[in-house]
C-alpha cells in the first residue's frame, strides 16, 4: 500500500477560508480520484486518496478508499462511478500502513438516508482512544453503491454562494456543470439494487482488502448504525458461495465480533420501528413481493426514497452547504436563506423547519428569511433536537441565543400526545422575534455556563441543559461539509428497505441461511439514551446507554463531554475493540 501524503493547504484572503485547492476540489467530485494501488483484484482497481481537513489534531489519518466491483450485467445501465464501492479508511498516524497489520477493524454500515460522512466523529474518536492505550485500530465508514450517483463538487467549492449557484442555478464550478438531481428515470438499475447485493458488496469489499480469510476472522469487528445493525444481521445470517455446507464464507466467519449504534444486529424492523410489519399487508407475502418488484422494474414504484420536505436530494444538499458557513465563518450573519432560490422543495422545508405554528406554515409568514441568524445558528435550526421536528435527524449540539425564544408548536406542540416515533421527545423552540437580534448559537459545552439565559417553554419546562447537549457543532459541520462521502445519502435505494420489510416472503427468507450467525460472535449493543430506541432495546443484550444521546449522537458527539468525562461510544467500541478473541 503507498503511503498516505498531508494534502497542503492554502489560506484564501477572503475572510480566511482554508481552501484545499483543485486538488481536492477533484477529489470531492464524484469519480475524481487519484493515487490507484493495485490489489488482489489486479492494477488500477482500487484508489486511495488522503482527506484533509480543518479537525483539531488528534493523530488520525483519514483517507478514501474506493474498488472497483462491477455490477452484474441484469442491473442495466448506470454510471461508471457505480461500478465502484466506497468506504472512509480512519486509522492511527502511528500506526502500520497496511490493514491487514492493524490489531483490529471495525467496520461500518450506514442507516437509512445516511452515508459514510456521518461516522467522522465517532471513528476519530475510536481510532484515538484506542491509540492512546497502545492499540493500533482502523474504521472502516462504508458508504452504500447508490451514493456513486452524488456529485460534491459544489460543496468542494469551500463557498455557499458557489455551491447554491452550482446545485440550483446550473452555473459552472472549477469548469463542471451540475447534471441535476436524478429523477425516477434515471435510477432504473436501482430497482435491483436490495438487501442482497447490499451485503454481497461488503462481503466483496472485504475479500477484496483483507485476502486472508484468517484476517479478517480475527480482526473485523462488523456493525452499523440504525439501519446498519439490520444489514448487519442480514450479512451475519448470509452464505456467500451459495453451499450453505461450507461455512467458511458464511457472514459469521468473516467477523470477530459485532456492534449495533443505537440498533440492534437482527433482521426485522421491529427493533427500529416498533410499528412496521414484515409484510406489506398484501394476502400473499411472496404476491407481495414480486407486485413490489414489478413496481420497482416498471418505475411505477419510486427506486429511491423520496418526500417533498428534507429528505430528497435537492433539500439534503442543504445541510452540507449550511455546513460551510459554519465550518467557515460560524459567527457571521448568515445570507443562505436569502440566497437561496424559491421552489416547491426549498420553500417547503423551511416551512416545516422554521414555523413557529400552523398558521406560519400556511402562510410562509414569518419566514426563516425574516430571521437574523448566524451561520452556526442556521445550520443549529436544521439539526438540533430544540429545533427539527424528525427525530432521526436530530443532534444535541447546543441552543439559540441572543434573543428571545418561544414554543414551536408545529408540526406538534410541546408536551402533547402525539406519538414520539418521528417528531422526538424534546420540546422545541424557535426564534421568536423576526427583523429583530442577531440570533446565535450557544455551542455543547456552553449550556449550562454562568451567562446561559436558560430559556424555558412557556409551560416553565427548560427547554435543554448541560446533561443533554453531547454533540460540538463545529465537528458536526466538518462531517456535513469537509468529507469526500457524503454525511447524508441523497438516493437510498426503496429495494433495500421493502426486501427487509418483506423478510418473511421466499424472496428474502432464503437470504438468511446460518441464522444462527447473528448471536454467534460477541456484541456490543449502544443505546442512545434519549433517542428512538430509548426502553425499546432488550435488557439481556445488557447495552451501553450514552445519556442524553439523540439517534444521530451516537456518531456526531464530541471527543469530551460536557461532564469532563471521555465520549462513552467511542470509548466503548475502543474497549470493545480491545478485548481479546
Amino acid at each position: 500500500m503507498t503511503s498516505l501524503k498531508p494534502v497542503k493547504t492554502r489560506t484564501s484572503p477572503r475572510r480566511g477560508r482554508t481552501w484545499r485547492g483543485a486538488a481536492l476540489a477533484a477529489l470531492l467530485t464524484a469519480g475524481a480520484l487519484t493515487g490507484a494501488v493495485p490489489n488482489a483484484q489486479g492494477a488500477g482497481t482500487r484508489t486511495e486518496t488522503p482527506v484533509a481537513s480543518t479537525h483539531p489534531a488528534d493523530g488520525v489519518t483519514e483517507s478514501m478508499v474506493r474498488v472497483k466491483a462491477p455490477l452484474p450485467s441484469s442491473f442495466g445501465s448506470r454510471p461508471a462511478a457505480c461500478d465502484w464501492l466506497s468506504y472512509l479508511r480512519y486509522r492511527s498516524a502511528d500506526g502500520p500502513g497496511a490493514s491487514a497489520d492493524a490489531d483490529r477493524i471495525l467496520v461500518a454500515q450506514p442507516g437509512i438516508l445516511e452515508g459514510a460522512g456521518a461516522f467522522d466523529s465517532v471513528a476519530r474518536g475510536t481510532v484515538a482512544k484506542a491509540a492512546a492505550q497502545g492499540r493500533h485500530i482502523e474504521f472502516w465508514a462504508l458508504d452504500r453503491r447508490s451514493n456513486c450517483l452524488e456529485d460534491r463538487t459544489g460543496i468542494a467549492s469551500g463557498d455557499q454562494h458557489a455551491a447554491v449557484d452550482y446545485y440550483y442555478r446550473g452555473r459552472q464550478v472549477g469548469g463542471r456543470t451540475f447534471d441535476g438531481f436524478a429523477g425516477n428515470a434515471r435510477l432504473g438499475w436501482m430497482a435491483k439494487l436490495g438487501i442482497e447485493q447490499t451485503v454481497r458488496d461488503q462481503y466483496d469489499l472485504l475479500v477484496a482488502e483483507l485476502p486472508d480469510r484468517s484476517v479478517r476472522r480475527s480482526k473485523l469487528l462488523c456493525g452499523g448504525h440504525s439501519l446498519g445493525g439490520v444489514i448487519t444481521g442480514y450479512f451475519a445470517a448470509a452464505d456467500f458461495d451459495g453451499d450453505p455446507a461450507t461455512t467458511a464464507d458464511a457472514g459469521q466467519n468473516q467477523c470477530a465480533g459485532y456492534f449495533a449504534l443505537d440498533t440492534t444486529v437482527s433482521t426485522s424492523l421491529d427493533d427500529l420501528s416498533g410499528s412496521i410489519p414484515d409484510d406489506t399487508g398484501l394476502p400473499d407475502v411472496g404476491l407481495g413481493y414480486a407486485a413490489v418488484q414489478a413496481g420497482l422494474d416498471t418505475g411505477v414504484l419510486p427506486r429511491s426514497l423520496s418526500a417533498p420536505v428534507l429528505l430528497n436530494p435537492e433539500t439534503m444538499t442543504l445541510l452540507a452547504i449550511a455546513g460551510l458557513g459554519a465550518v467557515h465563518d460560524p459567527d457571521a450573519e448568515a445570507d443562505l436563506p436569502a440566497y437561496l432560490p424559491s421552489g416547491l422543495n426549498i420553500e417547503a422545508t423551511n416551512r416545516f423547519l422554521f414555523s413557529k405554528d400552523a398558521a406560519a406554515f400556511l402562510t410562509g409568514s414569518p419566514a426563516v428569511k425574516d430571521f437574523r441568524l448566524t451561520n452556526a445558528a442556521v445550520l443549529g435550526a436544521l439539526m438540533d433536537d430544540q429545533s427539527v421536528p424528525l427525530a432521526f435527524l436530530q443532534s444535541s449540539v447546543g441552543f439559540f441565543d441572543g434573543g428571545p425564544v418561544v414554543d414551536k408548536e408545529f408540526p406538534a406542540a410541546n408536551g402533547s400526545a402525539q406519538p414520539t416515533q418521528l417528531f422526538g421527545v424534546e420540546y422545541k423552540a424557535i426564534p421568536g422575534q423576526s427583523h429583530g437580534p442577531l440570533y446565535t448559537w450557544r455551542n455543547y459545552d456552553r449550556v449550562g455556563d454562568a451567562d446561559d439565559p436558560g430559556y424555558r417553554s412557556a409551560d416553565g419546562t427548560p427547554f435543554t441543559g448541560a446533561g443533554k447537549e453531547v454533540t460540538d457543532i463545529r465537528e458536526l459541520a466538518r462531517s456535513l461539509a469537509e468529507q469526500p462521502l457524503d454525511f447524508t445519502e441523497q438516493y437510498f435505494p426503496t429495494k433495500l428497505i421493502t426486501d427487509i420489510q418483506l423478510g418473511t416472503s421466499p424472496q428474502v427468507k432464503r437470504l438468511v441461511v446460518h441464522p444462527g450467525g447473528l448471536t454467534a460472535n460477541p456484541t456490543l449493543t449502544v443505546l442512545a439514551g434519549d433517542g428512538l430506541l430509548a426502553g425499546r432495546i432488550p435488557a439481556d443484550l445488557h447495552p451501553l446507554v450514552a445519556s442524553g444521546y439523540q439517534h444521530l449522537d451516537v456518531l456526531t458527539a464530541a471527543p469530551v463531554q460536557n461532564d469532563g468525562r471521555p465520549e462513552p461510544v467511542s470509548a466503548g467500541l475502543a474497549a470493545f475493540a480491545r478485548a481479546p478473541r
